[in-house]
């Protein structure tokens, strides 16, 4: 998302959101960059040949963002706009402004979020990867994930390039390749938020959806640059309401659900940096009241399944 450029991203971005934005813009060109295991390398080699960057790309300057040869003039006057209303994005001399109820719903979700102790969710996402010419190519992949706070998780993930499972058992953390047949098991941390960090500094994995993890910090709103309420909108057929935000190197959108469960329901982030601008989008289901067991979280490896070592990332190693 990788890890230590991601990282400052992290602690200086928007509340709520900002690890989200951190892990689907950032992170997604660990696999590929550095395998981490066996598994992963058979994957890699026997994945799609074609030279291809991760969506952050190179951090080439957006035009926009470059400061004008001249002064630019002033901009029209926000008392002759509707509320909530601002000049299109795209435009050179665009801004949008934070409007404080945007920003209200946004800790609004994540204070709700905070208080789920247990729950399910499935994500569908696509995400974009940028070729060596710059013509953007979509992946997919549907994630099933179970949570019982605060340390134990079971994940499922299916994607155009990968099958993954992964267990926290509350003492052991274990990822199968179930294609491959390949598992690997490392000791697991007291949090699923510090676990999330652990797999990302020391072993370039990303945990599933961990930006649930990173939602219980206190975050402040400073990096957001504009904050804009689009209106009502169907996810699915739940009414949601939309919102659009920007902040250095990345613009988002997200809708949440109205009422009394403001549960972020779709996200889409266009990344800045690469002048591809590509997205990410997730869509996501929720389940409050899932049905699991201990057992749930605990990976009993087949009898024909080969036990390897995760190896830890260079970047680790160079770093410490």
């Amino acid at each position: 998302m990788y890890p230590d450029k991601s990282r400052k991203i992290l602690c200086a971005a928007a509340a709520v959101l900002s690890p989200w934005l951190f892990v689907a813009c950032h992170r997604q060109a660990a696999a590929e960059q550095q395998p981490t295991t066996v598994a992963e390398q058979q994957d890699a080699t026997a994945a799609n040949s074609s030279a291809a960057v991760g969506t952050s790309g190179t951090a080439t300057p957006n035009p926009q963002d470059s400061a004008p040869a001249t002064p630019a003039p002033a901009p029209p006057s926000t008392s002759t706009a509707p509320s909530g209303t601002a000049a299109p994005p795209d435009s050179p001399n665009a801004t949008m402004e934070r409007d404080p109820d945007a920003i209200k719903a946004l800790e609004d979700m994540g204070r709700y979020l905070r208080t789920l102790n247990a729950f399910q969710i499935r994500t569908q996402t696509a995400r974009d990867e940028v070729l060596a010419d710059g013509q953007n190519i979509e992946f997919g992949a549907v994630v099933d994930m179970i949570v019982a706070r605060p340390n134990r998780l079971r994940a499922e993930v299916s994607s155009d390039k990968q099958q993954r499972l992964y267990f926290d058992d509350g003492k052991t953390f274990s990822v199968w390749a179930r294609r491959m047949n390949y598992y690997a098991t490392v000791p697991a941390p007291a949090t699923l938020r510090e676990l999330a960090d652990t797999l990302a500094d020391r072993y370039n994995i990303e945990l599933p959806v961990a930006d649930l993890f990173y939602w219980g910090d206190t975050r402040n709103t400073e990096q957001i640059r504009g904050a804009m309420d689009i209106g009502p909108s169907q996810i699915d057929g739940v009414t949601c309401e939309h919102y659009a935000f920007r902040q250095d190197g990345a613009d988002w959108q997200v809708w949440i659900q109205q009422g009394d469960y403001p549960l972020p329901r779709k996200l889409v982030i266009t990344t800045l940096t690469d002048p591809a601008r590509p997205k990410f989008t997730s869509v996501m289901t929720w389940n409050l009241a899932p049905s699991f067991n201990d057992a749930a979280f605990t990976f009993v490896p087949p009898k024909d399944a080969r036990r390897i070592m995760l190896i830890q990332a260079p970047a680790a190693r160079d770093s410490q």
